[in-house]
């Protein structure tokens, strides 16, 4: 007997271009179970006011969960069939995954970039389990993500490989994606 196993989604676009707000309709007119899987943390009072702006629009009937770091839990916790599970947003799980690491130890180091590059491996073959976690689950997923490499190159190393590590995260979901979806001026447009 075959295993059953949800679909795997992706949103992408830019800021403030709709992907949030397609992507809890889209959970919404599953019919399932869903859990909006934060991964915001309100270490500043203008990013508490992003999220409690999330907060209030989002369907009452959501069950908000929050995991800054490790998203994979909540998939091996609740990622049962009838559930859809949307984690908003997985760009800023890298952010929360790359200033983990990038401790007052590793500024200091003698060799600042290869630390910087030890970090980005060991965060790229995070996502690369969690996208196959995601992808074998029985709940259906949707990743929302920012396509953060249409705009200017950072000035700065970190932000450069920030903007690496978002690309390089968003192919490893979108090849593994059933549908990806991009969102421009509030409209979603499927590519896959």
């Amino acid at each position: 007997m075959e295993e059953i196993r949800g679909k795997l989604i992706l949103v992408t676009g830019g800021a403030r271009s709709g992907k949030s707000t397609f992507a809890e309709n889209y959970a919404r007119n599953s019919g399932k179970r869903v859990i909006y899987l934060a991964t915001a943390a309100g270490d500043d009072e203008e990013m508490r006011t992003r999220i409690k702006a999330h907060q209030q629009r989002r369907p009452a009937e959501f069950i908000t969960m929050e995991e800054r770091y490790y998203p994979h839990r909540i998939f091996e916790k609740e990622g049962g069939a009838g559930t859809f599970i949307l984690l908003d947003c997985l760009t800023l799980l890298l952010t929360n995954l790359l200033l983990k690491e990038e401790t007052e130890e590793s500024q200091h180091s003698p060799d600042l970039t290869q630390e910087r590059e030890k970090v980005f491996k060991k965060t790229l073959e995070y996502m690369s389990s969690f996208t196959s976690l995601m992808r074998s689950s029985a709940a259906d997923a949707l990743v929302v993500t920012n396509e953060v490499g249409m705009g200017l190159v950072p000035d700065n190393a970190l932000g450069r490989i920030f903007c690496d590590l978002s690309g390089r995260a968003n192919q490893i979901v979108g090849a593994q994606a059933d549908e990806v979806w991009v969102t421009v001026c509030g409209i979603a447009q499927k590519i896959k």
